[in-house]
């Protein structure tokens, strides 16, 4: 009897993740043309990257949300953990992918202790929020220490940490954590 309940469980999980993504890519083709030029998804990040607001990289980019979250800035490659009232539990740099989220909140989807990286490196921690046309965004931390070689013509959306901070990120970032994602 468990047996089945594990299979019901993850047959609902899967479905689940996939209406997630199918919603995500619907909203991202309906997306209005002046704010999709202003942020392509789905396309690897050309623009020059840059610390925080004020060139501080200790401060929260302007415009990333309230209350308790994670804010991924894509032009610092940095993740801030901030608190309910605003203070910041942590802040690091991080590894992009070769596909960014669009500028938006989402919400953690799905984590996996352990698993295979989009790039073929084992990884920890991983904290999903963000689906790019079949490409599933997340958080994680290579087990040998290595950052992605990016390859443009390889779609991944691994965002890399060190294992150290892929271990904050992993207590912080519980299923439905807010994920606020800024230019």
């Amino acid at each position: 009897m468990a047996g089945t309940s594990s299979a019901i469980v993850a047959g609902l999980t899967a479905a689940a993740l996939a209406t997630v993504g199918y919603l995500g890519h619907q909203a991202a083709e309906n997306v209005p043309a002046g704010l999709r030029a202003a942020a392509q998804p789905g396309t690897a990040q050309s623009a020059p990257r840059t610390p925080g607001q004020n060139g501080n990289p200790e401060t929260l980019p302007a415009r990333s949300g309230q209350g308790t979250r994670v804010v991924y800035s894509l032009t610092a490659d940095r993740v801030w953990l901030v608190e309910e009232d605003g203070r910041i539990r942590r802040t690091f740099p991080v590894h992009p992918s070769t596909v960014d989220p669009a500028p938006g909140t989402y919400r953690v989807t799905s984590r996996s202790k352990r698993v295979t990286g989009s790039d073929g490196v084992p990884v920890e921690h991983v904290v999903r929020f963000a689906s790019v046309d079949g490409t599933v965004i997340g958080f994680s931390a290579a087990l040998d220490g290595s950052v992605p070689q990016l390859d443009p013509k390889v779609r991944t959306g691994g965002v890399r940490e060190t294992r150290a901070d892929g271990a904050a990120m992993w207590r912080f970032a519980t299923i439905g954590r807010k994920v606020v994602v800024v230019p």
